[in-house]
């Protein structure tokens, strides 16, 4: 059943009145794509619908049409952990595989959480996760996805985790070259938060099937206690912050893919966090031609910490930031 903009808002709670984004800056909202063709193409992660999926408003077999019919967005991004126990699903991919194809929509990668440390320093812990991402190496390719995005953790210091990650990445990125399946790591908590660190592994692994997902919002290192909460979260120790730009500079010969994260937007319609213009001339310049994704954590952050902050809902947050990028990537010469 196709999704729409006014079913899409019956699902989040907001009428027309309350869209804020469209009192505010309905050009940027409501702005036809650029005319230009942009130097990459745009696609929505899940994670952007979080609120939703675990509210239970929405399924993850319902993702794809909503990115197509409420967004105009044909790539799309999924989260392992949205259909957590489906990955060996026969029945199920192939609907999902039947749907996507039916509405034009390409799965371009799935975002897998919760499947053990692939950088434990303890061997047998780190086997154990590689295995585990095989069933997700397996599915994406029966999707038609070009890679997994994945985490590398561990307990221990860096150097141990780095020396582990090595082992325990490299096995699983062999895995993914049987399987012409790009392995892609994204700087997602721990050590992986430095730029220099993963360059540094990406340097030992030394394979084509190897890459990294740099997300604009993850440079930030902090303390790991068991965080409930956003606030509780938020709340951590900043351990280390590293510069975005530069960040993300360094991580682009070896990048297959870029997460756009925004969470907050000016009444320009500017990332308060991210300067977009800054940001993608260093993608440009790199010569990258693949997926930026958006993700979008504004709702989600609103919703779980009660209600707090001035965060736009899930589709006044999406929207705004297909509009930045089309706005900026039009830009660029």
């Amino acid at each position: 059943m196709q999704s729409s903009r006014r079913e899409f808002l019956q699902k989040v709670g907001v009428g027309a009145a309350g869209l804020g984004l469209t009192a505010l800056w309905p050009e940027l909202l409501n702005a036809q794509p650029a005319d230009k063709k942009l130097f990459f193409d745009i696609s929505l992660a899940e994670f952007s619908l979080a609120g939703l999926l675990m509210g239970g408003k929405m399924t993850n077999m319902e993702f794809p049409a909503m990115a197509k019919n409420d967004f105009e967005i044909s790539n799309v991004e999924y989260v392992s952990m949205f259909f957590q126990d489906k990955a060996k699903d026969q029945a199920y991919l192939k609907e999902l595989k039947q749907r996507t194809d039916d509405l034009g929509v390409k799965n371009v990668l799935i975002m897998v959480d919760s499947e053990g440390d692939l950088g434990s320093p303890d061997a047998a812990e780190r086997n154990k996760a590689v295995e585990n991402h095989y069933k997700w190496v397996d599915a994406a390719k029966f999707l038609g996805c070009y890679a997994i995005r994945v985490n590398l953790n561990g307990k221990g210091t860096d150097e141990e985790v780095a020396k582990a990650a090595i082992e325990g990445y490299g096995k699983l990125v062999d895995y993914g070259k049987k399987n012409k399946m790009a392995i892609i790591v994204e700087n997602h908590f721990g050590p992986s938060t430095n730029p220099d660190w993963l360059v540094g592994v990406m340097k030992k692994v030394k394979n084509p099937y190897a890459g990294v997902l740099p997300d604009f919002g993850n440079f930030i290192r902090r303390t790991e206690p068991e965080a409930q909460t956003i606030e509780a979260f938020m709340k951590t120790k900043v351990i280390a912050e590293y510069d975005k730009y530069e960040g993300v500079k360094k991580l682009m010969p070896y990048t297959k893919g870029v997460s756009a994260k925004t969470h907050v937007f000016d009444d320009k319609g500017n990332d308060t966090e991210t300067d977009f213009t800054r940001m993608l001339k260093i993608i440009k310049e790199s010569g990258f031609k693949g997926y930026i994704g958006i993700e979008y954590e504004g709702a989600f952050i609103k919703q779980m910490s009660g209600g707090k902050g001035n965060y736009l809902s899930e589709y006044e947050g999406i929207m705004a930031t297909k509009r930045l990028l089309e706005k900026v990537g039009a830009s660029l010469d």
